[in-house]
């Protein structure tokens, strides 16, 4: 308490007169100290004074000059004043960028709001000197002092960016900080060599990801502006290597929050080639943004079906985004044009790999293999073969073979299908038993089951209704029950 009220004394006698100025030192110290409470009760008066003496346009406006020269040269006492209180303003403004460094997160919180008040107050009352009636005032260097300070290189910024993401509504805070940012990025990473920083890496993910940009239809000139500085941005962090749990997260708001804001979205197929080619459930979050690029922008993608085809092993029956990856294969299969040897291949490969899937899955994909039989009839050769293998030993199918015209799919069976209907699961066992009879020409829906769960699966069991079943009964008589029974004869169960 003596604290605050020493500092809002010494700062009224700052503003109350200018033969006070040299107390400004007394509330700076205090910005260096090593006490929490110390630190704060010196952000809040920094705020107040400076915030004071820019609306009074009592900091020097214009290039601004050394201290010493300023002082020694011939400059007027008012303009002497200015140039050292804004010097001043410049001391105020480093310790601040330095605080958010600080480890107390309402240290870091302060100086974030002082910093972002200074923003404000400096866009308002320049102090860059306006050459032409609509010239360039806008403070980008406090702002890219801020934005710096919410990138740190060893340090999950997480929380303080989610305090910032209110001052990214306004148009021109958020058009300066992805300038900002494609900065950092450029001055950052060039000095990594390739190699992924992680921290600095998420900090800035967290910063871009949930930037919205503004309404197309209130502004065009605007919109065209952010658009481009939006796709630059996006195009510097993208083409240095990532972290694999960051591929993980930019892949999944790809489609949505990125192409549709991209001048030329085929910008991006370095980018989603590379994730494709990288495997598992990267290679499965990069099929979303490869097949708006196919199939919006004409996009040409060598050898697409054989790395789809390598795409499926074990792991697709299990993985979180596996809602997604079948939505997509069923798309990338829906045309009828595509070769009975390789549509063979996708089936065979499925239904393997079907025997060692749970039952939620299972439910999924047994109608979505009799979607690509009523789709390629050609293809019902694998449930109608009479004399196909005796024994599985002598499937043909070659699971491990890459290219799926080598596989030999089409001279196979389906016994695995068969195998499922003896599964445990009564539902499993009923729906796979569908194959034995003809299809209809009606393809089922297959989006319900898409996200089906064990959970949900479990539940609607639960919940069955069983109805009773009829039971031939013979009352019990006698010790063990049987009609003829010598022991009733001797003993009684009453």
């Amino acid at each position: 308490m003596a604290r605050s009220a020493a500092l809002a004394a010494c700062l009224e006698a700052v503003l109350g007169s200018r033969s006070n100025a040299n107390r400004v030192f007394e509330i700076l110290e205090l910005l260096a100290v090593r006490e929490e409470e110390d630190i704060l009760c010196a952000g809040r008066a920094c705020s107040r004074l400076f915030g004071a003496l820019l609306e009074r346009r009592e900091l020097f406006v214009g290039p601004l000059p050394p201290e010493e020269a300023s002082l020694a040269g011939d400059y007027s006492a008012e303009d002497k004043y200015k140039i050292w209180m804004r010097h001043r303003y410049k001391e105020c403004v480093d310790c601040l960028a330095e605080l958010m460094g600080h480890d107390a997160f309402q240290v870091k919180e302060l100086s974030l709001c002082t910093l972002m008040k200074f923003v404000e107050l400096e866009a308002r009352y320049p102090l860059i000197k306006v050459e032409w009636k609509g010239s360039l005032t806008f403070p980008r260097d406090l702002l890219k002092v801020v934005v710096d300070g919410l990138l740190p290189l060893n340090e999950d910024a997480s929380l303080l960016i989610s305090r910032f993401q209110e001052y990214m509504e306004y148009d021109d805070i958020r058009y300066f900080v992805i300038k900002a940012v494609t900065e950092s990025i450029g001055q950052v990473m060039q000095k990594t060599k390739e190699r992924p920083l992680p921290f600095y890496q998420q900090n800035v993910f967290s910063l871009i990801s949930p930037i919205n940009m503004p309404n197309k239809e209130s502004d065009m000139v605007k919109f065209l502006a952010h658009k481009q500085a939006f796709e630059k941005m996006w195009l510097s962090f993208l083409k240095h290597k990532l972290p694999t749990g960051l591929y993980k997260k930019v892949l999944v708001i790809l489609h949505d929050s990125i192409l549709p804001y991209m001048n030329e979205p085929t910008l991006m197929i370095d980018f989603l080639t590379l994730a494709y080619g990288v495997g598992g459930a990267i290679s499965l979050l990069a099929l979303n943004g490869l097949f708006i690029l196919i199939h919006q922008h004409n996009l040409e993608y060598p050898d697409f079906y054989k790395k789809l085809y390598s795409l499926l092993d074990p792991s697709v029956y299990h993985v979180k985004y596996r809602a997604r990856f079948f939505h997509l294969l069923d798309l990338f299969l829906s045309s009828s044009h595509l070769p009975a040897y390789l549509v063979a291949a996708f089936i065979k490969r499925l239904s393997r790999l079907a025997l060692t899937a749970p039952p939620e899955a299972l439910l999924m994909v047994i109608p979505f293999i009799c979607n690509l039989f009523r789709r390629h009839p050609s293809c019902k050769v694998l449930v109608h073969r009479p004399n196909g293998p005796a024994d599985i030993s002598e499937d043909p199918y070659i699971m491990e073979e890459e290219e799926p015209s080598k596989s030999q799919a089409l001279e196979s069976s389906l016994w695995e299908i068969q195998t499922l209907q003896s599964h445990y699961h009564p539902e499993v066992a009923k729906a796979a038993a569908i194959l034995n009879q003809s299809l209809s020409e009606m393809e089922d829906d297959i989006s319900g089951l898409l996200e089906l769960s064990a959970y949900e699966l479990f539940d609607k069991e639960v919940k069955k209704k069983v109805t009773d079943v009829p039971l031939e009964f013979e009352q019990v008589r006698g010790l063990f029950g049987k009609k003829i029974d010598i022991f009733a004869e001797h003993f009684s169960l009453d």
